[in-house]
């Protein structure tokens, strides 16, 4: 009895901080803001989808709180392309003024962090940052080459563009891409390509302070004097979405994926290949820009849900119904929200799908555990398992194999070590947790 109550302590304690943790996930990180708020967000690293939709959210709700600015502090070695003209997209968009701040000193806007800097209302950069080199690469499992001349000069065009726009000189933009170009700050100032040097937030924010911003037919006087600054982290759905579209891990993902599904089909048993196979190779192809997140958010819950129901009518341990409740989780916080869709249908949809994942994983490390202390001890009966005492044969036993009784599939093993074939009757000599010895009921076999 020990031994149990150890093992239901454990299973609870682990309950326990799981629920906490995906709690602490879900809900925490805000975006907020009131009054004369300064929103903070920092840009660093490779620029994914992730990142474009932690920065869609917070544009999203410095409009809803009415910001008087939006603050980006980038530090970026560069990123995906389309996620890149996507975050263009949403700061030319913005219903507020967006600035862009290379810091700290020491931080590169290489790539397409000389887009982001360029396309915006407000450009800074610290002392010993640098911009440009953004010529485009293409990533592929042979390596790293230079992009077609076709996207060389569609970008480079687009990036003129972007300057022009903001006033910025077009030739040095083009010249980041045709020439990769590259300049430190003060250079950068020089030429007219960002319009502050600043060596931090506060030093940014004391230079704006009284500026007009004239963006979409309107002046935006600017008091950022005594602003509060507020800064929002990633929430939990936009760090799977960036860590799943980061490059590197994209194509690991992929081929644990393939890897999973070829040694889960050549030596079928486990099923923990097949299931792991499945999930990675999903996220894989979202990683690599094939599926959008709403696509592959819905493919990973169909998933989830048939790994349960597969679960449900198929003999195991639970590996099927843990796979199934990890698929159906990221799936769910792949998903993302639809601006038709109220945002309390979407986070009560979000909470039942962890609530039923709770569960589930809890029924089957309660099963599991039981299953392990059964073995553990080697009962020959038990209040959880009553062993049949004839089956009929319903996969060869060679030596072992699996045979049907009153309706239950029983993983079984001959007792001889002989072959017994499909569809004959056998008695049970003796059983050893879930798994059945038996023999052929007809001598003569």
């Amino acid at each position: 009895m020990s031994n149990i109550h150890r093992g239901r302590q454990v299973v609870k304690a682990a309950l326990i901080l799981l629920l906490i943790f995906i709690a602490w996930a879900v809900f925490a990180c805000p975006l907020s803001a009131g009054g004369k708020t300064v929103i903070s967000v920092p840009l660093e690293g490779t620029v994914t989808p992730g990142k474009l939709a932690y920065l869609e959210r917070a544009i999203r709700n410095s409009e809803q709180a009415g910001a008087e600015l939006l603050v980006i502090l980038l530090d970026t070695p560069g990123g995906l392309v389309d996620a890149t003209i996507s975050i263009n997209k949403s700061i030319l968009n913005a219903q507020l003024p967006v600035a862009v701040l290379v810091a700290p000193s020491g931080a590169i806007a290489a790539s397409a962090g000389a887009f982001i800097v360029l396309c915006s209302d407000i450009a800074a950069m610290a002392p010993g940052t640098t911009i440009g080199a953004a010529q485009p690469i293409s990533i592929s499992p042979e390596g790293v080459e230079e992009a077609s001349d076709k996207t060389t000069k569609f970008l480079s065009g687009h990036l003129r563009d972007l300057a022009e726009e903001k006033g910025r000189p077009p030739e040095i933009a083009e010249k980041f891409i045709t020439e990769n170009l590259t300049m430190g700050a003060r250079e950068a100032y020089k030429e007219g390509v960002v319009e502050y040097l600043a060596t931090d937030l506060p030093d940014l924010l004391n230079q704006l302070h009284g500026q007009a911003i004239h963006k979409h037919d309107r002046v935006y006087e600017l008091d950022t004097e005594q602003a509060i600054i507020e800064s929002g982290k990633m929430n939990i759905s936009e760090q799977l979405q960036n860590w799943l579209s980061d490059p590197q891990i994209s194509f690991i993902l992929l081929i644990l994926g393939i890897l999973g599904l070829y040694f889960g089909f050549s030596t079928p048993g486990t099923m923990v290949p097949e299931v792991l196979g499945g999930i990675f190779l999903i996220m894989g192809i979202y990683g690599i820009g094939m599926f959008e997140a709403a696509t592959t958010g819905l493919i990973l819950m169909m998933l989830g849900a048939g790994l349960i129901v597969a679960e449900i009518f198929t003999p195991g341990f639970g590996i099927l119904g843990i796979g199934g409740g990890i698929s159906l989780l990221a799936g769910a916080l792949l998903l993302p929200h639809e601006p038709l869709m109220g945002i309390d249908w979407y986070s009560g949809f979000r909470q039942t799908v962890i609530v039923i994942v709770i569960v589930l994983i809890a029924v089957v490390l309660l099963a599991a555990q039981r299953v392990i202390h059964y073995r553990k001890h080697r009962h020959t009966g038990s209040t959880f398992f009553t062993a049949p005492t004839e089956g009929i044969v319903v996969k060869q036993l060679d030596p072992e194999g699996m045979i049907r009784s009153q309706g239950e599939i029983w993983i079984a093993r001959s007792a001889d070590g002989k072959v017994i074939k499909e569809g004959a009757k056998v008695e049970v000599v003796r059983a050893e947790s879930t798994l059945l010895w038996v023999r052929p009921a007809d001598k003569s076999e």
